[in-house]
């Protein structure tokens, strides 16, 4: 069937855009990955009617041969070719972006399309916030935060974005929409007994929790974080006999259907804010170091190395533009880290941003004394920021959160190239696991830097490649194959924040072990029978998939 023919008829159905120009296809193709795949047609629904309409299209069409899915999109930040697909894309950002914020509650009820930035608009003149927002806040979407199970730098103290969904609403596979969150016994049984889709879907589901409740509880990894595969150990709560699908929903990169809404909990910010930053000599001194900061009550425990700082000298014009400021005033912000490298007689290797948030500023004082009271007697070297009263602390977020960006743009005939970029491990072993990663990527040529979140033992290793370059392009399947056995044996995860995508589906059971992949593959034709809810991604990725679309980056 062609391309015509099938554009035809999804716009008989359809009160939205449907798109296939050149311009928008190869705007469609790309995230933040390394990744390119052309889709056929992009289109923009305008409401819920919208979404049940094109899947009920698409399953009639395929009846016919036409070999259609369907693959949400928001903000396209993903780093996993996570919203990429050869089919049909479908964008939210147009018209899927209505939220309704309950101070009284603190809850919002937001849309898929709708944008971190603008949601932060509505809530933190009112002194609320959603914590678990990603470094890329200013680009990412809220569709992408639920449906990635995005996490960042808040994480330490809240969680990922899966502790803060009350309920989604999704449109499955049989064209209708149904809402999804916890259910008590009760709630459970009436589920149980419907003789519909959805009656269908609650019964087999159950059975197979139930049925495999061992296996998917131990295959949970014992790291603070974790969005690789379906989170089956989150469903079913023994204790409180609580069941609850949106937990499988979260996280699962829209391959079980499409998401309509969903209900977020938010939190008081509190009132006062101080910052330490601490200058580290080597990777050794890590966890001793994390594991002091953590018995303070810290809100977040954020890293870069060397590499990341010498960057940030090297794109000190940009960062100062991004922080709003003169390079010379800029530059000047940096005196006293000079005054520690004097000091050191050397770049620290590693720079620790902690963040304190309480609403007692005595309560806030006393801990940020008593860590560094303890720093002082470590001999270990700092400094402390008050936020309310410096914007010292402004530099340290720019540099930490910008520099991908600033990589993506600035690096010559190199590319950011993340495919081994969102591992976590627990943080005692880090300086075990580490030189192990790094030798590796030594062993094949390849330069990185590391940033991340070292309170939980995530890090991100951004390698800087030339892919356009074959040779390089060919080391990155042989590199991840090894680097993820590497995470495997260390019990950590391939993904803690980032998700699977392209990137990282051929690797789950690297992970997990083939009986636990078999039943993500059950969870997948249960909800999606037909496989037209973003194919390859979570199950069905191949190695050579992954190869076969590895970006050139020719323009």
């Amino acid at each position: 069937m062609d391309i015509t023919t099938i554009q035809e008829r999804l716009l008989n159905i359809f009160e939205g855009d449907v798109d296939n120009s050149t311009k928008v296809l190869k705007e469609y193709s790309r995230d933040t990955s390394i990744f390119e795949v052309i889709p056929q047609l992009v289109v923009f629904p305008k409401h819920q009617k919208d979404l049940e309409n094109l899947v009920q299209t698409v399953n009639e069409l395929n009846q016919s041969g036409a070999n259609l899915s369907l693959t949400g999109r928001s903000a396209g930040t993903d780093m996993t070719g996570g919203p990429l697909n050869e089919s049909i894309i479908v964008s939210f950002t147009k018209y899927f972006d209505h939220q309704k914020v309950d101070i009284d509650n603190l809850t919002a009820v937001i849309e898929p399309g709708v944008y971190y930035r603008d949601f932060e608009k509505n809530t933190l003149p009112q002194g609320i916030s959603l914590p678990c927002y990603p470094a890329s806040k200013n680009l990412a979407a809220l569709g992408g935060l639920v449906m990635n199970n995005s996490a960042g730098e808040r994480t330490l103290k809240y969680g990922q974005t899966r502790e803060f969904v009350n309920w989604v609403e999704i449109t499955l596979s049989d064209g209708n929409t149904h809402q999804f969150g916890p259910l008590n016994s009760d709630e459970l049984k009436t589920k149980l007994e419907l003789r519909t889709f959805e009656g269908s879907v609650y019964k087999q589901l159950y059975q197979l929790v139930m049925d495999n409740w061992e296996i998917i509880k131990n295959a949970e990894p014992i790291v603070s974080k974790n969005s690789a595969g379906y989170a089956l150990w989150r469903v079913w709560d023994p204790e409180t006999q609580i069941f609850n699908l949106a937990h499988l929903f979260v996280g699962s990169q829209g391959t079980l259907g499409l998401l309509n809404r969903a209900e977020l909990r938010l939190v008081t910010e509190p009132q006062h804010r101080r910052m330490v930053v601490i200058f580290l000599k080597d990777w050794q001194a890590l966890p001793k170091t994390v594991n002091l900061i953590r018995e303070f009550g810290p809100e977040e425990i954020e890293v870069f190395d060397d590499q990341t700082m010498w960057l940030g000298i090297r794109f000190m014009p940009q960062i100062a533009k991004l922080a709003g400021t003169s390079l010379f005033k800029f530059a000047l912000q940096f005196l006293p880290e000079i005054g520690i490298g004097i000091r050191m007689l050397r770049m620290p290797k590693l720079v620790l941003i902690v963040e304190f948030a309480d609403d007692n500023q005595e309560q806030l004082n006393s801990n940020i004394d008593n860590l560094t009271s303890c720093l002082k007697q470590d001999k270990v070297l700092f400094r402390s920021i008050d936020n309310e009263n410096s914007r010292d602390d402004e530099k340290y977020w720019t540099m930490r959160r910008e520099s991908f960006a600033l990589l993506r743009k600035s690096v010559g005939d190199k590319h950011t190239a993340p495919f081994v970029e969102d591992f976590c491990v627990r943080p005692e072993l880090l300086p075990e696991f580490l030189p192990k990663a790094m030798k590796l990527l030594r062993n094949n040529g390849i330069k990185a830097t590391i940033a991340g979140h070292a309170g939980d033992g995530n890090l991100h290793i951004i390698p800087l490649m030339n892919l356009h370059d074959p040779i390089e392009r060919a080391k990155i399947v042989p590199v991840a194959t090894e680097f993820y056995k590497l995470v495997a044996e260390y019990g950590g995860s391939i993904t803690a924040e980032h998700n699977d995508g392209i990137l990282r589906t051929p690797f789950l059971e690297t992970m997990y072990g083939g009986e636990v992949v078999n039943l993500f593959k059950e969870v997948k034709k249960i909800l999606d029978p037909n496989n037209i809810f973003n194919p390859g991604k979570k199950v069905g990725g191949s190695l050579e998939y992954l190869e076969n679309h590895i970006s050139a980056f020719e323009d």
